[in-house]
Formats: C-alpha cells, structure tokens, sequence
C-alpha cells in the first residue's frame, strides 16, 4: 500500500522507506499474547529506526567500517539471550543494517529516512492489532488445528508399534519428534489460552478451548502410556494375533477422528459418530473375555495387562466424547472454569533482567559464540564483495545472516537448501525472462512469488528459497534491463555466503553439542525426577490431584522434548563430535521410556479408585529415587568432552525386589478383579522403574569424570 501510494503521488522513496519498516518488523508477528506480539513490533520498529540511522552513515572508510559493521552485527544478535521473540526482533535489526548498505536515498536525508522506517513499523504494529480484533480467535484455532493433527499422527504412529517391528528404533524416533513438536505447540497455545484469559476475564469461547487443550494434553500422556513393557506385548500379540489386529483398529479410529473434528472444528453436526468407536470397544471387550474364560491359569497375568490396556483406550474414549461436547459449544457452568491461581503455574514467564547480558558474556553461552561468529562471518563475507568487485556484496551478508543459526546441523542444512533453491529459482527465472518482457508481469510474479515464499519458510526452507530468488529477480527485472547478470551474480553471492556460513560454523568457535547435552540429561532427568515423587506422594495420600503433579507433569514432557532435540542436533554433526553417542542414545530412549512408564501411573490413579500405598511400595519409591539422584550426582562429574570410557566395573547396591504376589498362580479368580488390575500395573511400572534407573546408573557409570 505504501509502494502504491508513493508511485500515485510522487514520492515513491517515502512509500518505499515505509514498506521496508514495515517488513522488517514482520519477523516478530508470531502466535501469542496481543500484548506481547505488539511489544515485539514495537521494539522491532524501535531497533530498525536507530540500525537504519547508524547504517546511513556507514559510507566510510573500510578500515573503520568493518569492526563497527562487526560490533553491530554481534551487538543486534546477542539479543537473542532474551528469547524466542527477541531473536525475531534481533533478525529484523539484522535485515536493517545489511539491506541499509543497498539503498541509498536521493531525496531525503538519513534522518528522515530512519523515521520513515519507523512509521513503517507502527503502520504495520496498526494493521497486526487491527487484524487481530477482527479475527481474534485465528491464532487460537491455528494453533488448536496443528495439535489435533500432530495427536492424531503420534496415536498412529503409536498404533504401529503395537506387536513386533523390524524398525521399532525409526518409529521410536518419529515419536520423539513428533513428541517434541506437540510440546512446542502446546507452549504456544498455553500462552494464547491462559494469558488471554487472564486479561479478558472469562469467555465461554476462550474456557470451552482451554477445556478442548487439556484434553488433548491427556490424549498425548495417555498415549505416551504404556501398561507393559515392549518384550510382553509382542509375546501375547504373537500368539494372539486378534488382540493386535482390535487394538489397532481402535487406535486408527481414534486418530482419524480427531483429523476429522480438525478438518470440521466449528461445525460440530459433521463430527463423526461414537459408534463406530462403541462397536470396535464391543468386538474387543468379547475377544477378551473369550481369553478369560480360557482354562489357563498362567494366562491370568495376559489377561490383566490386556484389561489395564482396554481401560487406557477407554479413557481416549472418554476424552474424544468430551472434546466433541466442548465443541459443540455447550454453556458452561462456573465449577467447569479454571481458576487462574492454578492456570498460571503452567506458563513460564521470560526473564529479561540486564543481569543476563553479564551471565551469557562468555565462552560458555551459546548465543554469544553466535553472536561473535556471525559478526566475524558478516566481515569476511562483506570484505569478499568488495575485494572481488560483485555487483551487490550486501547480498553475501544477507545470505549469511539468513543461513546461521546457533546450531551446526540447522546451519549445514539450510545453507544445502539455500543453494539448491537458489539454483532452481535462478533456472525458472532465466527461461521465464527470456520469454516474457513486461515489467508490469514481472511485478506481479514477483509480488506473487514473495507471498509463496513467506508462507512455506517455515514449512519447507528449499522451496521458500526458490520462490525468494525468483522474487528478487523478478523485481531487478524491472529496474534493470541486463537482468541475465543480476541472476549470475545471485547465484554466485549465494554460493559464497553459505559457503563461508558453513566454514564459520564448522571452524569458529563451534558449539558442539556433546559439550550441552550432559546439562540437559540432567535437567530431563530431575524433570522426570520430580514427576515421579508427585505420583508417589498423590498415590499414597489419594484426595483431589494436586495442580504440583500437573505442573511437573507438563515439565516433564518439555524436557524430555529438549533432550530428544539436543540428540537430533548431536546426531546431524560430524562423525568426530558425536562423543559416546550410543550411549548417550541410549540415556535418551531410557528417559523416554522412563516418562512414558510415569505416564502410565499418572493415568492410572488419577482415573482409577487406588487401595492404600503398601510399605513394599514405598520402600520400590525411595530406591528409585535414590538411585535417579546417585544418576543426576553422576552426571555432573562426568567428562562428555573425553570419548574413552571408565575401566572401573559398575557393581548396583543390592536390593532384594519385592516379589509381584497378584501374579502368582495361587491367585484366586475370585477376588476383586479390579484390585488384581492395580496391583498388576503398578508393581509392573515400579519393577519398570526400577530396572531403568539401574540401567542408567550403569551407563553413566561408564563415562570419565572430570
């Protein structure tokens, strides 16, 4: 609109100064509270006024040029310290000082061309807010979508693990990402649904969607859950092949429903009915009992795993009913809302004390070793534009700060994209320039081709690249005739820029990820940690759930999902950095198991009526426990930066583990089948637990310590 304006008008500079504020404060426009969202533009358009005011004054002498151009580079990326959104803000000062060394203005002065900028920022902070009222439950139903979606692919991907697998191992690995994608979501809309709330009041709209998450969020632990280990279940299922075939086929149901009520989520009437989830229930509640009314005393164990794993189904059952109630838009009471008190122990507020410049300036940070590699990077690639005369060297930087990221495998794989787009975006756009010569064409493909490119950047770099590039020299077309060398020197600039990326991340202070990932063990494993002591303390003082086991529940998963990103960071880096890394592997399918055995007694009591915790109980819960923190003492000694391993064998304290008395053959069959159900699960998940924490205190055992 501004672009439009200054050519009716005659000022298409002013126009142009407003559309490029515009754009640089639209990195920070994410998901999230309105408020926050229009801080961010704000300091987004805050930052680019006073980047783009130093920037015009940056026609000086190279050797005063590069370390100033270095200061600021490092200066605008540290801010990432400050999070996910003050890394959008740090990007869009970084489009500001690399893109204010292409555009030198005619007819107005650096100040005023700075201020533009900055009204740009605000006219886009007015459309964001004005798009907001109008539509103010978007965000809300997009984020809500993508979680439906993800659910319902971990429930499927879940579905195939049931009975045995050849790649058992890859489908673990796509839940743990899939996991860890739900997390990132759930984050998001937590934030949208609680803290909305507790600047709007209560909405019946806004309650009925925070009903809706939790119950997609018990959907996810449930699933997660796991009565019994891998090694029963494919006995039972291989000799029982019925049980598998009914459990899949509800596990199936229950994933393309919720891809249903996603694809019709405000139109209730087109819900798919519970029957068929009632008739597939029927068929293998009847398999079951056929099974139980079998002559085999020894089958009685089976027979109580396969009830524990009915009632885990069951309660799916019971949360996609709920889901399709709240969506169908009853009047809710006031005993259905949540009291804010308990909502806001859910969201972690950011810390943005001064302090944190001072705690994250040093070697041991992260985003200060990115900070000074990009600047080192923007130099060089900077001083190689110049040195070789190319046509726009801006270009160089430009596709170094938009390549670099914190991370060695994200780094090496968008700058393999970049290229590849940026090839096939220059081979589209020279057959098009050689068969279409209308600049008013050319405007409009490149305006089209800018629009696709935004929208898959987050989907698919490699494509967003291409339509980038074909944007970009579309756009040249028109203000230059011998366009043929603005796509040679497109290519060329991008070739070097992710190839001095690559060798900047590979060489200049890296920052491998063996050197973090004992930290997030750790932090995985007190998570779990803490997980598990609320369980134990709600299972033997029963009452109402306390909100602490909720709160540690949500910690636990975050984490875990943490640790699942590190290793997939860990495992995209060279060979020679990936230190113990099926060990480490290891640790981290051991935490996923442990939180999906947590999982299974968080279900089960919360949903269950318990008998009184057993002294043989307590006396499994504190061993654990005692062994999870020996494990966490452990971990902090122990040196990930060494590849050699302890030569001292781990010898495990003794400890005579209860015998399991519900399974024993002298059961009689007609006592409370419901009391031989708990027993069953809960001496099954503690052995579990017991046995996993023994693993990993071998394991960390072998590691050296510093």
């Amino acid at each position: 609109m501004p672009i439009v304006l200054g050519i009716a008008t005659h000022h298409f500079e002013i126009g142009l100064a407003l559309c490029f504020g515009a754009f640089w404060c639209s990195p920070s426009d994410v998901s999230g509270k309105l408020m926050h969202k229009q801080v961010g533009i704000l300091f987004s358009a805050i930052l680019v006024v006073i980047i783009s005011f130093i920037g015009g004054y940056l026609n000086i002498s190279n050797y005063v040029l590069f370390p100033i151009l270095g200061i600021l580079t490092f200066g605008i990326a540290f801010i990432s310290i400050y999070g996910f959104r003050a890394s959008l803000i740090s990007f869009s000062g970084l489009l500001a000082l690399i893109l204010s060394f292409a555009h030198t203005s005619e007819n107005l002065e650096v100040y005023q061309y700075a201020l533009l900028i900055g009204i740009g920022g605000l006219w886009y902070l007015l459309l964001s807010t004005l798009w907001f009222k109008l539509n103010p439950k978007a965000q809300t139903e997009e984020e809500l979508n993508k979680i439906f979606l993800l659910t319902a692919d971990f429930l499927d991907t879940r579905r195939q693990l049931i009975g045995e697998q050849p790649d058992r191992d890859s489908l673990q690995t796509q839940l743990m990402t899939l996991q860890s994608e739900l997390t990132e979501h759930h984050g998001t809309l937590r934030e949208i649904l609680i803290l909305s709330r507790k600047s709007s009041g209560k909405s019946n709209y806004q309650s009925r969607r925070l009903l809706v998450f939790i119950q997609l969020i018990e959907i996810l632990e449930t699933a997660v859950a796991n009565p019994v280990n891998y090694d029963k279940m494919d006995e039972l299922f291989e000799k029982h092949p019925e049980f598998k075939t009914d459990f899949q086929k509800l596990i199936s149901e229950f994933s393309n429903q919720l891809r249903a009520i996603a694809e019709n989520i405000n139109k209730s009437k087109l819900f798919p009915p519970n029957k068929v989830l009632s008739d597939a229930f029927k068929e293998l509640e009847n398999d079951i009992l056929i099974f139980k009314k079998e002559d085999h005393t020894e089958d009685y164990e089976r027979y109580l795993m396969l009830q524990n794993l009915l009632d885990y189904q069951k309660k799916q059952f019971e949360k996609i009913k709920k889901i399709k109630w709240l969506l169908g838009r009853p009047k809710l009471v006031s005993d259905d809302y949540i009291k804010n008190d308990k909502l806001k122990r859910f969201i972690d507020s950011q810390d943005y004390n001064p302090k944190l410049i001072l705690r994250n300036f040093s070697f041991r940070s992260t985003i200060f070793k990115h900070s000074l590699r990009l600047a080192v990077a923007v130099m060089l690639g900077y001083g190689v534009g110049l040195t070789f005369d190319f046509q726009n060297p801006y270009w160089i930087i430009l596709t170094v700060i938009v390549i670099m990221r914190p991370s060695y495998g994200l780094t090496k794989t968008r700058s393999k994209d970049r290229i590849i787009g940026t090839l096939i975006g220059a081979a589209i756009a020279s057959s098009l320039v050689f068969s279409i010569n209308d600049p008013y064409i050319y405007g409009a493909l490149g305006v089209l081709s800018l629009v696709v490119a935004f929208s898959m950047i987050q989907k698919n770099y490699k494509a967003s690249a291409t339509f980038i590039t074909l944007s970009v020299i579309f756009i040249y077309a028109i203000l230059q005739p011998d366009v043929l060398t603005v796509i040679q020197f497109r290519v060329i600039d991008t070739l070097i820029g992710a190839t001095i990326s690559y060798m900047a991340m590979r060489w200049l202070w890296p920052a491998w990820s063996f050197m973090e990932i004992g930290d997030n063990i750790t932090d995985c494993l007190k998570a779990n940690t803490a997980f598990f002591k609320s369980i134990s303390s709600y299972y033997q003082k029963k009452g109402q759930v306390p909100t602490s086991l909720k709160v540690n529940r949500k910690e636990a998963f975050l984490q875990t999902s943490n640790l699942s990103s590190a290793f997939q960071r860990m495992a995209q880096e060279p060979a020679s950095k990936q230190n113990h890394i099926d060990d480490i592997y290891e640790l981290v399918g051991i935490n996923h198991s442990f939180l999906s055995s947590l999982a299974s007694l968080s279900t089960y009591i919360q949903n269950h009526e318990t008998s009184e915790a057993s002294e043989d109980f307590i006396a499994i819960s504190e061993k654990i426990n005692s062994n999870l923190d020996k494990v966490c003492e452990q971990l902090k000694r122990i040196n990930f930066e060494t590849s050699t391993h302890n030569d001292t064998t781990f010898t495990p304290e003794p400890f005579n583990f209860p015998i399991n008395r519900m399974t024993n053959d002298a059961i009689s069959r007609t006592d409370s089948v419901r009391s031989h159900k708990e027993a069953h699960l809960i001496w099954e998940q503690l052995y579990w637990l017991y046995s996993l924490s023994e693993k990993m205190l071998k394991l960390t055992a072998k590691f050296k310590e510093e």
